[in-house]
């Protein structure tokens, strides 16, 4: 049998005590990426599902969430010398890993300051 031509996912590593148990190298790999991100991913989940469930119960909590969430990305930046753009940095909210969260929220805000207490919402678009 040839193994020249197989990578490493591929060969099994084979325990001498139980020929029935077979664990290959990439299924361990996998394991240990779990075990590693496992606990950061289990506390964006849970931060994700508070911020889901926030409800929006009195204008000033409305207000309040208005102002303190941005309607643009604020790292997007263009840095210009004597009107020539020598850099330009690109938004990086969408690296964010609860972006699409907050954008839902200001927007379940805006919606009942406009919609509940039919307030005029044009300074917060």
């Amino acid at each position: 049998m040839d193994i020249t031509n197989y990578n490493l996912s591929q060969i099994s590593l084979v325990d001498s005590s139980s020929n029935s148990t077979k664990v290959t190298s990439k299924s361990a790999n996998n394991q240990n990426v779990k075990k590693f991100f496992w606990p950061r991913i289990n506390i964006l989940l849970s931060l994700k599902n508070w911020i889901n469930h926030i409800e929006i119960k009195n204008s000033s909590l409305a207000h309040f969430l208005c102002k303190l969430i941005p309607t643009q990305c604020p790292f997007q930046r263009d840095i210009k010398i004597l009107g020539h753009t020598l850099v330009s940095i690109p938004p990086l909210c969408k690296l964010n890993p609860i972006y699409e969260e907050l954008m839902f929220l200001r927007f379940r805000a805006i919606s009942y300051l406009a919609d509940i207490c039919g307030e005029d919402v044009s300074n917060y678009c």
